[in-house]
C-alpha cells in the first residue's frame, strides 16, 4: 500500500492486491477510499468517499455542482449502471437559445448551466450498494476542506490555466483565489464546502436539493441571466439502468447508455473487431483513429453534439463489487458561476445541447449530449476490468486505445497507461502526444489527419486525458493502475 513501508513498487503491469484495488486521481482520494474498505465498507462506499474528495482538491475537474454517472459490476457478474446527469431548467426554453448568436449555448453562459446530479448519485448509489452508514463517507472530504489541502502539481497547473473562467462572477473569483491562484504545494481550505458537505453526510441529498445550496446557487445564476430555479433542483432524480454492451477479444465490454457518447466506443470496437489488428503495423493505429472518427461523428448525430474535465475513481472490493464511479463540471471550473456561501461551482452541461430542432436540441428539463463514460468488462460473464478515462472527447477515444492496447495487444496495464496517444481534435485534426512511434505519424499524416498546431484544450495543447483502470488477473488477483498524466495513485492489498 503506498505510504507504508511494505507497499509494492509499480511496475510496467501496475499494483497488485489479493482481494482488493482502488485507483483514482489523486492521492488523497485514494487514501479515504482504502480507509473505508479497510473499515468494512463496500466499493461504492469506497468510491463516494474517494469522489467527495476528489471534488474537495480537484475543484476544476469536479464537485458537488456536477454530474455523476457510474458502471458497476457485481459480484456475481451482474452489470448495472447509473445516470445521475442532470436536465436543463424548466425555464430553458428553445426560443431562448434561438435568439443566441449562432443559436447555441455558449461555453460558459449562465444558460448552460444544468442541475447538478452528484450529491443524488451518491445516495442512490449508497442505498442499493453501500455498508458504511452514510455520515460516514464524507468525513475524508469534510476534513480536507475544513483544514486545508496541499495543492498537486498537476491541479495547480490548471488552477492557474483556468483562472480567468472565475473572474465574470465575484463568487466564484473570491473562492478560489482567481488572481492569485495557489500554487503546488499551498495549502487550501474550502471552509463553506466543508460546512455543506457536513450538512449532506447528516441530512441527506436534502440538505442540498431543497437547502441552502440549491436557493444560493438559483438566485446567483438567475442575477447573471439564467433561468436556473429552486424548482429545478427539488425535481432532479436519476437512474439504474442497464448497460449497452459489445464483444471484443473474448470479453463484454460496458458503457453507459445515452445520453453519453459511450455508445461511441462500442461501436469503434465492432469496426475493429474483426481486422486482425497488429501492433507492429501503423496501419492498425490509421484504422483505429478511422473506426473513431465514424464513430463520433455517428454519435454527434444520434446522441448530441460534443465537448471537459472529469475525474475518475476505480474500486474493486473484496466480495467482488467492483464500481467505476466518475464526476465532473464539465469544463474546467464548469459555468464558473458559483452557488455564494457554499464552495462550490455548478457546471455548464448546457453547452453540450445543439441547435434548436436537433435530436439534441434544448428543451426544459432536457439532458444534454454528455462526456462522461464510466466502462468496465466481464470475460466469460464475471467481472474483468473497470475503468474510465478523463478528458471530455478524450474519454472515449482513450478507452479504445487502452482496449486495444490491453486486450487485442496484451500490453502491461501500466504501461498501456502510460504509452502516447492520439486525439482527435475534429474530424481532420489529430493531436499526437509525444513519444508516438515516427512511422505512426507518418501513416496518419498520410491518412490526412493533420496536426492541429497546438489547439487544443488545455492551455493552447491537446488533453490526452488521465485514466484509472483496474483488472482481474488469470491468477484471480487484481493489477491496477492510475495515469501518470494526473496527480492519483493505485493501491492494491
Amino acid at each position: 500500500m503506498p505510504g507504508r513501508p511494505d507497499a509494492p513498487l509499480p511496475s510496467a503491469m501496475g499494483v497488485q492486491g489479493a482481494e482488493c484495488m482502488v485507483a483514482t486521481g489523486h492521492p488523497l482520494a485514494s487514501q479515504a477510499a482504502q480507509r473505508v474498505l479497510r473499515a468494512g465498507g463496500s466499493a461504492v462506499d469506497a468510491a463516494i468517499a474517494a469522489d467527495a474528495v476528489l471534488g474537495v482538491v480537484e475543484p476544476m475537474a469536479t464537485g458537488i455542482g456536477g454530474d455523476m454517472l457510474a458502471m458497476v459490476v457485481q459480484a456475481d457478474g451482474t452489470p448495472v449502471s447509473y445516470n445521475g446527469t442532470g436536465r436543463a431548467p424548466a425555464g430553458l426554453h428553445a426560443a431562448l437559445v434561438a435568439a443566441l448568436p449562432d443559436a447555441r449555448i455558449p461555453e460558459r453562459h449562465p444558460y448552460a448551466v444544468t442541475v447538478p446530479g452528484a450529491v443524488r448519485g451518491w445516495h442512490d448509489m449508497h442505498v442499493r450498494f453501500g455498508r458504511l452508514p452514510w455520515a460516514e463517507l464524507l468525513q475524508p472530504a469534510i476534513a480536507a476542506a475544513r483544514d486545508g489541502f496541499a495543492v498537486a502539481p498537476v491541479c495547480a497547473r490548471e488552477w492557474a490555466l483556468f483562472a480567468k473562467v472565475l473572474l465574470r462572477d465575484a463568487a466564484s473569483s473570491a473562492l478560489y483565489q482567481a488572481q492569485t491562484p495557489p500554487q503546488a504545494g499551498t495549502r487550501f481550505a474550502n471552509p463553506a464546502l466543508a460546512r455543506v458537505l457536513q450538512a449532506i453526510s447528516v441530512d441527506g441529498p436534502d440538505a442540498f436539493y431543497q437547502g441552502t445550496p440549491a436557493r444560493a446557487a438559483a438566485a446567483n445564476v438567475q442575477a447573471l441571466g439564467g433561468v436556473l430555479s429552486e424548482q429545478d433542483f427539488h425535481t432532479h432524480s436519476g437512474h439504474f439502468c442497464a448497460p449497452a454492451a459489445t464483444q471484443f477479444r473474448g470479453l463484454t465490454v460496458l458503457e453507459c447508455p445515452p445520453n453519453t457518447h459511450g455508445v461511441a466506443v462500442l461501436r469503434a470496437l465492432d469496426t475493429l473487431s474483426p481486422q486482425a489488428l497488429d501492433p507492429t503495423d501503423p496501419q492498425t493505429t490509421v484504422r483505429a483513429v478511422q473506426a473513431m472518427d465514424e464513430a463520433m461523428q455517428w454519435a454527434q448525430k444520434t446522441v448530441a453534439d460534443p465537448g471537459g474535465n472529469t475525474v475518475c475513481t476505480v474500486v474493486v472490493d473484496g466480495d467482488g463489487l467492483a464500481v467505476t464511479l466518475m464526476t465532473s463540471v464539465f469544463k474546467r471550473f464548469g459555468s464558473g458561476i458559483a452557488a455564494p456561501g457554499c464552495g462550490f461551482v455548478l457546471q455548464n452541461r448546457g453547452f453540450g445541447f445543439s441547435r434548436p430542432g436537433h435530436l439534441n436540441g434544448p428543451a426544459p428539463g432536457k439532458r444534454p449530449y454528455h462526456t462522461v463514460v464510466p466502462g468496465a468488462a466481464l470475460r466469460d460473464g464475471r467481472f474483468h476490468a473497470a475503468f474510465g478515462v478523463v478528458g471530455g472527447a478524450m474519454q472515449p477515444q482513450g478507452q479504445l486505445q487502452l482496449l486495444l492496447r490491453v486486450a487485442a495487444w496484451g500490453e502491461p496495464l501500466q504501461a498501456a497507461l502510460d504509452a502516447p496517444r492520439w486525439r482527435l481534435e475534429s474530424a481532420s485534426a489529430l493531436a499526437l502526444e509525444a513519444g508516438t512511434p515516427e512511422p505512426v505519424t507518418r501513416a496518419l499524416r498520410a491518412a490526412g489527419y493533420a496536426d492541429p498546431a497546438g489547439v487544443g484544450e488545455l492551455g493552447g495543447r491537446s488533453d490526452f486525458g488521465g485514466a484509472q483502470w483496474a483488472m482481474r488477473l488469470p491468477d484471480g488477483r487484481l493489477a491496477g493502475a492510475s495515469d501518470k498524466r494526473k496527480d492519483g495513485l493505485a493501491a492494491g492489498w
